[in-house]
Parts: C-alpha cells; sequence; structure tokens
C-alpha cells in the first residue's frame, strides 16, 4: 500500500505549483518529525500546493517519482540520503518535471555539491526561490548515476556498508579502517576515446560530482554541467601513506597525490577480471566484468541555490 498524505497549503489557486515530498522514514540522520513539522510552517503556500509521501520499500522512491511525472506534478522533492535522490532522480531524467533535495543522509554528495544544506529551514528556502539549472548525469552499464560510480575499494565498502545494521559516517569508517588492510587491488584495462591502457588500481572513481559526500573530494574539479566525467584512479600504495591521501582527500588536494591519475572523457570502458560489485552513488550494484560508462548531457533540471 502507498502511503500519501495530501496538504494543501493557503489557498487554492490553480496556477500554484504542485510539489511532490517524498520522504525515506529510514533514511539518515534528520529527524523527520522535525522535517514533518517545517514543511507546512515554512513552504511557500502561494507559490506552492504539495502532498507528502513515504517510502516503504527498495525502489518505491522511483516508484512515487514516476506516478509524479505522470500526474505532471512540477517538482519531486527527495527527503533523505544518496539512495533515496539516487531513485527519484533517476525517474526525472529527460523529463519536465524539477528535482529537489532536502538532504537528510550521511553523505549527501549531491546536495552538497549543489550547494544545499542539510539545516532544514535553509534547504526548504531553496525551494521557495525555486531556481532551476540543468545538469549532466551518468550511466554505467545503464544504471543512473548522479555524483559517482566506480569499482574497486569504495565499491567493496558499499557493499559491506549495505550489509552492516549500523548506519551514519561512524559506521561507514568503521568498515573502511577493518576493510583497508585485507582489500588487494585489482588488475583493470582503461579504454577512453583518446587512449587505452592497463593497470593496478585500489580504486577507480567516475565522477560527475566533486565528491562522494561528507566532504570527501575525489574529484574536486569535476562540474555537473560540462558534459564531461572526471575519473580518479588510485594505484596501490603502501599503508602509511593513506594518512596523507586521506587528508588530502578532504581538503580538495588529492590531484596531488602521486598515486592518483586523472583522466576526463565523455566515455570510458573498464574491463576487469572477474564479475563483481560496483557502487552507484554509493550503493553496491552486482556488474559484469564489462563497464561501460558514460556521460549524459542536461539530462535532469534541479533545484539549486540561488547563488
Amino acid at each position: 500500500m502507498i502511503c500519501i498524505i495530501i496538504y494543501f497549503c493557503g489557498s487554492m489557486k490553480e496556477d500554484r505549483l504542485r510539489l511532490r515530498f517524498i520522504i525515506n522514514p529510514h533514511s539518515g540522520v534528520n529527524s523527520k518529525n522535525l522535517i514533518l513539522d517545517s514543511i507546512p510552517m515554512l513552504i511557500d503556500g502561494s507559490k506552492f500546493q504539495y502532498e507528502i509521501c513515504f517510502t516503504e520499500y527498495a525502489g518505491h522512491a522511483e516508484e512515487l517519482a514516476r506516478q509524479a511525472v505522470e500526474s505532471m506534478v512540477d517538482a519531486v522533492v527527495a527527503v533523505g540520503g544518496d539512495g533515496t535522490v539516487n531513485e527519484v532522480a533517476r525517474a526525472l531524467i529527460h523529463t519536465s518535471t524539477i528535482f529537489g533535495i532536502i538532504p537528510c543522509g550521511s553523505g549527501n554528495g549531491l546536495a552538497r555539491h549543489l550547494h544545499i544544506p542539510t539545516d532544514v529551514k535553509k534547504a526548504i528556502e531553496i525551494i521557495n526561490a525555486y531556481q532551476v539549472k540543468r545538469i549532466d548525469y551518468g550511466k554505467i552499464n545503464g544504471h543512473p548515476f548522479f555524483c559517482t560510480c566506480g569499482v574497486g575499494f569504495d565499491a567493496y565498502i558499499s557493499s559491506r556498508f549495505a550489509q552492516s545494521q549500523k548506519r551514519g559516517s561512524k559506521a561507514y569508517v568503521e568498515n573502511v579502517l577493518k576493510s583497508f588492510h585485507s582489500y588487494k587491488p585489482e588488475a583493470y584495462e582503461i579504454e577512453t576515446e583518446s587512449d587505452s591502457f592497463a593497470c593496478q588500481a585500489f580504486l577507480i572513481t567516475c565522477a560527475n560530482a566533486s565528491q562522494y559526500g561528507n566532504n570527501a573530494y575525489i574529484a574536486p574539479h569535476a562540474s555537473l554541467c560540462d558534459g564531461m566525467m572526471d575519473v580518479a584512479i588510485i594505484e596501490p600504495f603502501d599503508i602509511p601513506e593513506a594518512i596523507p591521501l586521506t587528508i588530502q582527500l578532504f581538503t580538495k588536494h588529492i590531484d596531488d597525490n602521486k598515486h592518483v591519475r586523472r583522466l576526463r572523457c565523455k566515455k570510458l570502458h573498464i574491463h576487469r577480471t572477474a564479475p563483481g560489485c560496483i557502487h552507484v552513488d554509493g550503493d553496491p550494484v552486482y556488474a559484469d566484468e564489462d563497464l561501460c560508462v558514460e556521460i549524459i548531457p542536461d539530462g535532469i533540471r534541479v533545484l539549486k541555490d540561488k547563488y
């Protein structure tokens, strides 16, 4: 059963924009009660009428967003973490329905790149301002992504984190520390429009946005609007080198590290020795040994910070 609570704010003017908020009640760190209290108080009732939906299972957010598109809703707002954001956004690509975010996850990569704050009041102010821009998105073997996708250590951690009962940044760091010593770099064959080579890599990240989330800038110079993908290949490194690399990751200087190889391209083919886990905006997905990654320009319209 789909649980929908409908609120109509202000006068019943027919020319008001229609919003649908899709809330994942199980994601992230912000109180959903705070959000439910804030929407009626802060949303501009002279501009919007809205409804609130709650997800009940994996994939439900995408279903609710597709229903909104079919119902000619003007904008859909994802209230949740990166997984919820991805589900909603992939339903809105190449449609006229605008995508908004109230970030409630532990990472919030796309929201951070768009300068959408985790403060609920400020996030709703961005919705009220209704400033729209077109951004790119990517695909890896047909799976849409909006921040990053990749193979290697980060995909391995995504798989372990998905199986863990603990959530949040602390639990994620614990998984990283437990897995780091046992993880072995893998062999890859890489092909772009202009180059091909073989390499050993700790991880390969294909970035549309600048960060994974939590201000971990794996591609500090990436743009959502340039039609290009920023690829970071982190080559094997010794354990003592992990600390400076991590510092560079969080200070936007990872490109200065000697173990990081940077590519910029529109399409990328990755061949690995066997099928296995990849990550798509931080969520684990099982995929073949051959991975095709591409950027699709101007594929989705989003609400952004007015600056």
